[in-house]
């Protein structure tokens, strides 16, 4: 009996998941299209749609599904077609995008979005892992997209505060540090205009601010709040004080919200075991972020895989004689934007006297700068090791030993945080990665 290749075992399946709707499309091993359905996403209707889906089955083979999505709308129906026995593979999103790309057609419809991850399927078949839905990890990744969702629109939210106050208080920065601590607040609450502070006398206005501010400050910040008013009173004041008031207790709510998601992020993390925040820079928000970005370890059996899977291992071009290296722009980017925000913190000195965070990351990226290499590939490098580093931790369990801090002398170069690029650029830009 001749011998058959695996590929002709299957039936292949690409799913593009909605909200709403799934759609699915069948192909066979020679990547002809054998039929689509589209099912409501609902797990009640998941049974009847593998009833539906047998009668496009290919005689002697099995059907192997494709999810692009695992983790969001599809999820619950990638859950379902594990619980009947079926293959599921994970298929890269990007995959698919290049694989529509490659495709002489012009629209993009949910039926050729899933069609293509039917083709990248077949095409990638011994590459793409097994789906692995877990639900420890679904649950920790949704409550630091909620949050992040916070964090951005609290960002919004003090800006518009800020052109408020500008209008109210043109002097009003120098007041207070931060307008969103608690003693911030309640003042422009309380006194949203400096029309709210009339007949309001010193002994007033510093016992407000002591009581708020569990009498931190005072007097001081009070006469300086007085002797910096004017009358910026305009029409439909009472509107404008509204307005002030209103965003406050918006951005308050926020804020509540925000402790409340961090203590249930503290509590969900414990049961992870996670180690992460026993490195100094690493606190549970990060450790979360970082943990519902990388998933199960187990997914990465080693460090350079998981460099790639972050964008931050190099691409290698190399012709005859001439090998470069350009930054990968294809991993993960919110994984890559975690890495590389933990290394300006390791990186980083603090204090009057500039104690480093940690001596070793600042020597290492100093050492780097001394090689030749410009802030960013110094700091690519610093990723790298952290990249190995979070491995072993997550791989072994172990506990990261923070080097003692140390004053750093005067005059060493202290390290300037370069900003984070507003927009990526898609080109491909040669970098340095000796590590």
């Amino acid at each position: 009996m001749a011998h058959t290749h695996p590929k002709m075992q299957y039936t292949y399946v690409g799913v593009d998941s909605h909200k709403d709707t799934h759609t699915a499309v069948f192909i066979d091993f020679l990547f002809e299209k054998l039929g689509e359905i589209t099912f409501e996403n609902i797990p009640s209707k998941f049974d009847a749609f593998l009833l539906e889906a047998d009668k496009f089955r290919v005689e002697g083979t099995s059907l192997l599904f494709g999810m692009e999505d695992v983790s969001e709308y599809g999820r619950a129906l990638t859950v379902s077609l594990k619980n009947n026995g079926q293959a599921v593979k994970h298929v890269n999103a990007y995959l698919v995008a290049q694989e529509r790309k490659t495709l002489t057609i012009t629209q993009k419809d949910d039926s050729v979005d899933a069609e293509c991850a039917a083709r990248v399927l077949l095409a990638e078949f011994n590459k793409l892992p097994d789906a692995q839905p877990q639900d420890n990890y679904w649950a920790l990744r949704t409550l630091v997209i909620r949050r992040n969702s916070i964090v951005r629109h609290n960002g919004a939210i003090k800006n518009q505060l800020h052109g408020l106050l500008t209008q109210h208080y043109p002097k009003y920065q120098s007041f207070f540090e931060s307008i969103e601590r608690r003693t911030p607040l309640a003042f422009y609450l309380r006194y949203p205009s400096p029309s709210a502070l009339k007949g309001t006398t010193l002994e007033e206005l510093t016992g407000f601010i002591k009581g708020h501010s569990n009498s931190r400050i005072g007097a001081e910040v009070a006469q300086r709040i007085l002797d910096s008013l004017q009358d910026t009173a305009v029409e439909f004041q009472e509107v404008r004080d509204l307005t002030v008031q209103s965003t406050i207790r918006q951005l308050q709510f926020n804020l509540q919200e925000l402790e409340r998601l961090e203590a249930a992020l503290e509590n969900l993390l414990d049961s992870f075991n996670c180690t992460l925040t026993s490195m100094t820079g690493i606190d549970v928000v990060s450790a979360s972020q970082l943990l519902s970005c990388i998933g199960d370890i187990r997914k990465f059996p080693t460090p350079a895989k998981l460099a790639r899977y972050s964008g931050i291992a190099p691409i290698t071009y190399a012709s005859g004689r001439k090998d470069k290296k350009f930054t990968n722009q294809r991993g993960k980017r919110e994984l890559n934007s975690l890495f590389y925000n933990l290394a300006l913190r390791v990186t980083m000195t603090v204090g009057s006297t500039n104690k480093a965070i940690n001596p070793f990351f600042y020597e290492y990226y100093h050492r780097k700068m001394s090689e030749g290499k410009t802030k960013s590939q110094a700091l690519k490098c610093v990723q790298r090791r952290l990249v190995n580093i979070l491995w072993t931790m997550l791989t072994n369990n172990e506990e990261y030993v923070n080097p003692p801090m140390y004053d750093v002398p005067k005059e060493a170069k202290e390290l300037k945080q370069p900003k984070e690029p507003k927009k990526r650029s898609n080109k491909s830009i040669p970098v340095s990665m000796g590590i």
